[in-house]
């Protein structure tokens, strides 16, 4: 039977009533995590007694800069947030390095790491997302990596010696991130994707071959209907066999497959699980003293892996928290990203379906595309490549269902290039 040490580290903490304070437990220190204590803070300072609990050794991070941190463009420095003293001004306890193993709803407690655990009054949970391993043989051994955190980069930087090849499995935002990374580095890179195209969710098929093209340009080898088979070799990664018979060989093998929500810590506490934690417009999970957000979360159906819809639930939640009315009702996704320095942007739906008409402007040459699809006179989606000027215009006709008005501005603006082929 294990023996728990209630955590005294901090006094007990009272509001200026006199009156002891909320204790809030916040567990999770990403991006989600930190813009949730952000909003909070600015809100409805000094409210809470707030620790916040995080299993990685650092403090937030900006996620979207590992592929940029990978290829050497920038140091681990620059991929910080906000420093141990914006913590202690903000008078919040931050724990890393320490994951929450447990929850003991009965009487409100948060077990940290073997033996402490924290009091709370309400507790968020901002776990996010775990990747994704292909169950096929071999994945196991070492020289297959992950591509989702700064220890994974570590890993891969290690691994990625002179003259070794690399295979990135995977043709996702987290996937093309991570062979242009490689590709920085002087590794000879190679990228499987299953699908007919990179990045099927996010471009159809014209968009998606500019953004293969830019790739190749990079001196990536894309590989497209590949399925693999098994990871193969003696104690290491040696070679990838496809399902077709191909042996490719490989020293290093990046898994960029897809996340899963991570869900152990609230399905062993007995809350409510769909794919993710489950929560209503207010984030409440089916403890109405225990909150989720960002990639753990599941909302009317729907797991969101995007940095957008998490910051959008911290928002609400931390208006929530300090007694604004406050609801999420879901995000409308948009992609804006550079891939292999080609800008790139989608919004709302990206195949052209049988009730909609699409508007096309294609310069294959300059590296050129635009396409607007329209539904009864309404901006229903739009995929650019090469020029994502208007992307601000699209994404606020989606998000409202307003009239598109002139399609003219937003295809050229007021000084886009004019089409060289239509």
């Amino acid at each position: 039977m294990s023996t728990y040490l209630l955590d005294t580290a901090m006094p007990e903490a009272r509001g200026t009533d006199g009156g002891a304070r909320e204790r809030l437990v916040v567990v999770g220190n990403g991006m989600a995590s930190l813009r949730f204590l952000e909003r909070l803070t600015e809100a409805c300072p000094g409210c809470y007694d707030i620790a916040c609990v995080g299993a990685e050794p650092q403090a937030a991070y900006n996620r979207v800069l590992l592929s940029s941190l990978l290829g050497g463009e920038i140091d681990e420095a620059a991929t910080a947030f906000r420093g141990l003293d914006w913590y202690e001004a903000h008078g919040i306890r931050l724990i890393t390095g320490a994951p929450v193993t447990a929850i003991d709803r009965e009487n409100g407690l948060a077990i940290v790491g073997e033996t402490h655990i924290l009091p709370f009054d309400k507790l968020v949970l901002a776990i996010g997302s775990q990747p994704i391993r292909l169950p096929k043989p071999g994945m196991d051994l070492p020289g297959v990596i992950t591509f989702r955190d700064l220890a994974d980069v570590a890993a891969i930087r290690r691994a990625a010696v002179q003259h070794a090849k690399a295979i990135v499995i995977g043709g996702g935002l987290l996937g093309l991130e991570a062979a242009t990374g490689l590709a920085r580095l002087g590794i000879d890179t190679t990228l499987l994707h299953v699908m007919d195209r990179l990045m099927e969710r996010q471009l159809d098929h014209e968009a998606a071959g500019l953004v293969k093209r830019a790739m190749e340009e990079r001196g990536i080898k894309v590989l497209l209907g590949a399925d693999t088979a098994a990871v193969e070799g003696e104690g290491r990664v040696e070679r990838l066999r496809l399902a077709d018979g191909t042996v490719l060989p490989a020293d290093l093998v990046v898994m960029s497959v897809g996340v899963r929500p991570a869900v152990a810590l609230a399905q062993d506490a007995g809350l409510a699980i769909g794919r993710g934690i489950l929560v209503d417009d207010a984030m409440t999970t089916s403890d109405p003293r225990i909150f989720a957000l960002g990639e753990c979360a599941e909302h009317r159906g729907l797991v969101y892996g995007l940095v957008e819809p998490a910051y959008e639930q911290a928002d609400t939640l931390a208006r929530h928290f300090s007694g604004q009315e406050a609801a999420y009702l879901g995000t409308h996704l948009a992609t804006s990203l550079k891939v292999s320095g080609l800008p790139v942007f989608s919004a709302g739906l990206v195949d052209t379906p049988a009730d909609a008409e699409a508007v096309i402007l294609s310069d294959p040459g300059a590296g050129l595309y635009r396409k607007l699809l329209l539904r009864d006179g309404r901006l229903v989606g739009a995929v650019f490549v090469g020029d994502i000027a208007e992307q601000s215009a699209c994404k606020a006709l989606i998000r409202s269902g307003e009239p598109a008005g002139d399609v003219d501005d937003l295809m050229f603006g007021r000084s886009a290039p004019q089409p060289l082929a239509a």
